[in-house]
């Protein structure tokens, strides 16, 4: 027998993920070692976790014992740092999880999510994993989400109730530009009758202080997603945790897969929490990086960088090809991301590294 046949119809011309080549891959191609690689291609923190994470983990005693499957010391900790209370707070294999399980509890075959390209690739992908339909509204030109045209599409489509959106997602920071949603567009959102994902994974180079993860308090339709892989430099460990209304938390504790939350990844996770004051000054450094970063690059003829709050920058590349470019960077050694696809026209992204990596990235562009 034919082993497709069996499957389901759908997934025979699903697209699969693409994700960023893995590090030990680049390295042989481009025949340097790990350490000769400048990675900026991943949003990733250059400046890696606390070393209390490392000792937290080091001093592992229980790998061998399955993890609490409610990750309760993690949320604990957790709702000390958000403001919170941890019965509203469900942690995850990173915020990738949460975003699968979001649209596993909400979608039917066919039901319709919202998406605003150019953004996060996940919310595609996991739509279609759990045989949810897309209904893309591009951003506009600056990026900023077009909220008359969601609005428009609730509220004057012809289309029937049982198919009107029920999921929204949204990022601000936005990824891949770094732009953010107001206040007014966001609660202007919040008005309409879907569901609303906000993901901050980024959040924290924008200003904690701007978060909106509280305000699922005071709105039964909003969920806030965020991450330990970007200010904590836990990417490869995969942890992220998210903010529900009350309502929502029984159904997502009986969709959740039971262990999901590693035994290494949780200590880790409260380790960072506990040393505060370390991702804070990572924070600063980042920041600071990244508007000598996106000064240079201004002064680069052949570069139009974009205003970033995230821990990267946009640039969409003029009068040559952005693939070329980017080619020429890896064989310096340097990996940025590389974008051709609408609203994404010839564009590149710089993660924001070390100032001596920037020096190299700068030196580089201004040469090849």
């Amino acid at each position: 027998m034919n082993i497709e046949t069996l499957l389901r119809p759908d997934v025979l011309t699903m697209q699969a993920y693409t994700p960023i080549v893995p590090f030990e891959v680049l390295s042989a191609r481009l025949g340097r070692a790990p350490h000769e690689i400048i990675k900026l291609d991943a949003n990733e923190n250059p400046y890696g976790p606390s070393p209390r994470v490392l000792t937290a983990l080091a001093k592992l005693e229980y790998a061998h014992i399955y993890p609490d499957p409610e990750s309760t010391v993690l949320r604990t900790a957790l709702a000390k740092n958000t403001g919170v209370p941890a019965e509203n707070l469900l942690a995850g294999s990173g915020a990738d999880e949460l975003i699968d399980l979001i649209t596993r509890i909400f979608l039917q075959p066919n039901d319709r999510v919202i998406d605003c390209p150019p953004t996060f690739g996940m919310y595609a992908f996991d739509t279609a994993l759990n045989s949810g339909r897309i209904i893309n509204i591009p951003r506009r030109a600056d990026f900023s989400v077009d909220v008359d045209a969601i609005r428009s599409l609730i509220t004057n489509s012809p289309i029937t109730d049982n198919q009107l959106p029920k999921i929204l997602f949204l990022t601000s920071p936005n990824n891949p530009d770094g732009s953010i949603i107001s206040d007014e567009d966001l609660r202007s959102l919040l008005a309409l009758p879907l569901a609303v994902v906000l993901d901050e994974a980024y959040i924290e180079f924008h200003g904690v202080e701007h978060s909106r993860m509280e305000w699922v308090l005071a709105y039964e339709n909003l969920m806030v997603l965020r991450t330990f892989s970007k200010r904590a430099g836990l990417a490869g460990l995969r942890v992220g945790y998210g903010a529900f209304p009350k309502a929502l938390m029984p159904h997502l504790w009986k969709f959740k897969q039971p262990y999901n939350v590693s035994v290494a990844a949780s200590a880790a996770a409260v380790a960072a929490l506990a040393d505060a004051e370390y991702m804070d000054n990572i924070v600063r450094l980042l920041v600071t990086e990244r508007e000598r970063l996106y000064a240079a690059l201004c002064a680069i003829p052949y570069l139009q960088p974009f205003p970033s709050r995230a821990n990267f920058i946009l640039c969409r590349v003029l009068g040559r090809a952005a693939k070329d470019l980017k080619l020429a960077l890896e064989g310096e050694g340097i990996l940025v991301r590389y974008f051709n696809k609408p609203g994404l026209t010839d564009c590149i992204r710089i993660s924001v590294g070390k100032p001596e990596q920037t020096d190299k990235v700068l030196e580089a562009l201004q040469r090849i």
